[in-house]
């Protein structure tokens, strides 16, 4: 069901993460940095990710994805059409063995403040709200940093899912 994105998936890919980026963020963050968040620049991030880059759906399709990067859950998103059946969690599981396949115990992943949605989620898959960070973003224009809660989680149960994966 988890697969590698193939060159027909990152079209999709850019409009499904414009639009649950602009579903999530679009309210809470400045003007300058939402300028900055187009389909260019999510085509642009997306071919970045090379293989920490998995996907959910058919070739072509995609309905969910999530990138890790180093020790980061670097992007998670569904399309709204997917939600609610369990694909979120799969991709957060496959993202988490990942980083943890590369050796790190912990993890981490940023969250914009007021997506409360995205927070219950998290918590509920067992992850730990650390605090709000200062953390920079990639965008074209080189890095932007923003205010955004950092959430880390112990991988170390990881090891045995990774076994009997």
């Amino acid at each position: 069901m988890i697969r590698q994105a193939v060159n027909a998936d990152f079209a999709p890919l850019a409009r499904l993460w414009a639009k649950g980026w602009n579903q999530a963020h679009l309210a809470h963050t400045p003007p300058e940095l939402t300028a900055l968040r187009t389909y260019d620049d999510f085509l642009r991030r997306l071919h970045l990710m090379g293989d920490d880059l998995r996907v959910v759906g058919p070739a072509g399709a995609p309905n969910g994805f999530c990138a890790i990067r180093n020790d980061e859950i670097y992007q998670i998103y569904v399309d709204n059409s997917a939600r609610g059946g369990g694909i979120a969690a799969l991709l957060l599981a496959d993202g988490e063995a990942r980083i943890t396949a590369r050796g790190y115990a912990k993890a981490k992943l940023d969250v914009i403040i007021p997506n409360s949605r995205a927070q219950r989620f998290y918590e509920k898959n067992g992850w730990r709200n650390r605090g709000v960070e200062v953390v920079d973003l990639d965008t074209s224009k080189g890095l932007y940093p923003l205010r955004l809660y950092v959430f880390v989680k112990d991988l170390g149960k990881n090891k045995a899912a990774l076994n009997h994966g």
